[in-house]
């Protein structure tokens, strides 16, 4: 017996409709298994969190994690407005702006990391800063490339008798944050002057970069000029970086020795927010860098999602850190981190 065209075309149909009934189910929970996460914030982390970003995308195929590194200040902001899933800071966020979340927030550290004095000075290959030098320069009592305060630690080396141009963040920044930390802290002046912080009155009439990126860029092209960036910043972009002075007496550039020297005495409390602004030995411009996550999430994925990108940046994600010149957090500070995630981000 033949078929009818109108009998098969019914029988194909019906097929369709119960394969399609059946695979419901399934394609239903693939596609409730996707999730995408954005973050905002800090530059100092972002080529860290870039490699993060790629390596995780592996693992988790499903989870889509986005960063535009916007400056730590914007990071805080953002997550003050509800408009992110994950910011980023190196100044972390206060006590003040935490109590503004309704959702909750966790400060969860990723990294640590040196900021390093650049400089645009033709003929001069290599520069040593003293504890004194440095903080005059960027509070402006020290103006002229020749003077007898830089040369003395600098003998042979042909300084001009040219001004010297800083260069800052135009945007509010973690990074400043770092530099202006230990600058405040070896020197009472530029703590009055200037002081602590993400965006401070600088009295030097600077030129502005946006982001570690552009101070970087604007220091290459700047003759006489000498601005700050995360390290990894300087090498990428192969800019000249001075040899600054610790608190030994020592005269060092950024390495992952020296950065974990300076780090290794640092005591993490409850909330994970500690600053060392003058280490007792190592590197001396050395910072922290956290990942801030909320406690609520009003998507069950979303939460699960953010949950397995933080216990991978805090487990294998560590791994990457030296790769970039940053430290790994200490393993038991980052499990307490996870732990805490774990147990009280929830949807």
């Amino acid at each position: 017996m033949t078929l009818s065209r109108k009998a098969l075309r019914r029988g194909a149909i019906a097929l369709f409709v119960a394969t399609a009934i059946a695979l419901s189910p399934v394609l239903s929970a693939i596609a409730q298994s996707r999730a995408t996460i954005n973050g905002a914030g800090a530059t100092f982390p972002a080529l860290l969190y870039e490699r993060y970003i790629s390596e995780f995308k592996k693992k988790e195929p499903n989870i889509t994690v986005n960063y535009q590194a916007i400056g730590s200040g914007g990071g805080i902001r953002q997550m003050l407005a509800n408009v992110i899933d994950f910011g980023g800071s190196d100044a972390a966020m206060t006590d003040e702006d935490m109590a503004k979340v309704s959702r909750g927030v966790i400060l969860v550290p990723t990294a640590g990391g040196a900021v390093t004095p650049i400089y645009n000075v033709p003929g001069v290959n290599s520069l040593k800063l003293s504890r004194e030098v440095l903080p005059e320069i960027f509070a402006g009592r020290i103006t002229k490339w020749n003077d007898q305060r830089i040369a003395k630690d600098n003998p042979g080396v042909n300084l001009p008798n040219s001004d010297i141009k800083t260069v800052v963040r135009a945007d509010s920044s973690g990074t400043t944050f770092i530099f202006t930390n230990h600058l405040s802290a070896v020197s009472p002046y530029f703590k009055g002057r200037v002081g602590v912080g993400t965006a401070p009155k600088w009295t030097t009439n600077p030129l502005r970069g946006r982001g570690n990126p552009g101070v970087a860029a604007l220091v290459q092209r700047t003759p006489g000029s000498i601005g700050y960036v995360e390290y990894s910043y300087a090498k990428k972009n192969n800019v000249a970086v001075a040899a600054v002075q610790n608190q030994k007496g020592d005269f060092l550039t950024p390495s992952i020795e020296n950065t974990n020297k300076a780090l290794s005495t640092v005591t993490f409390p409850a909330n994970f927010r500690v600053f060392e602004g003058n280490p007792a030995d190592g590197y001396p411009i050395t910072g922290l860098t956290w990942m801030m996550v909320y406690k609520q999430y009003n998507d069950p994925q979303k939460s699960e999602a953010v949950k397995k990108w933080v216990e991978y940046v805090l487990t294998e994600g560590q791994n990457l850190n030296a790769s970039l010149d940053f430290t790994r957090i200490p393993p038991d500070v980052a499990q307490r981190a996870l732990q805490q995630v774990r147990s009280e981000v929830k949807p």
